[in-house]
């Protein structure tokens, strides 16, 4: 059995009319209302951006590996060095 929650929030936003035909036009594809659409979407995409961002598992031997590299000594990468230090292209030091 499914435990359903009362929705009590509401989330206004404007959005073209073209925005508006493509969403509902998705949601009738999928046989939902467009708010149902939307929100599902939104949510999905939600998860994937925080998804990564909260909490990541790996199995003992990749633990392991993970904090080996975290407790490593630096190393010294010359070429790393080289082009975090010397000015970028964006950095408005170029001659013209």
């Amino acid at each position: 059995m499914t435990t359903r929650t009362t929705r009590s929030e509401k989330l206004d936003l404007r959005l073209t009319p073209e925005a508006k035909r493509v969403l509902a036009a998705a949601a009738a594809a999928e046989r939902r209302s467009v708010g149902d659409y939307v929100l599902a979407t939104a949510l999905s995409r939600a998860e994937e951006t925080l998804a990564d961002r909260r909490s990541f598992g790996l199995d003992t031997e990749r633990w392991q590996a993970f904090v080996s590299a975290l407790d490593a000594p630096v190393r010294d990468m010359p070429r790393m060095r080289k082009l975090l230090n010397d000015p970028s292209i964006f950095s408005g030091n170029e001659t013209a």
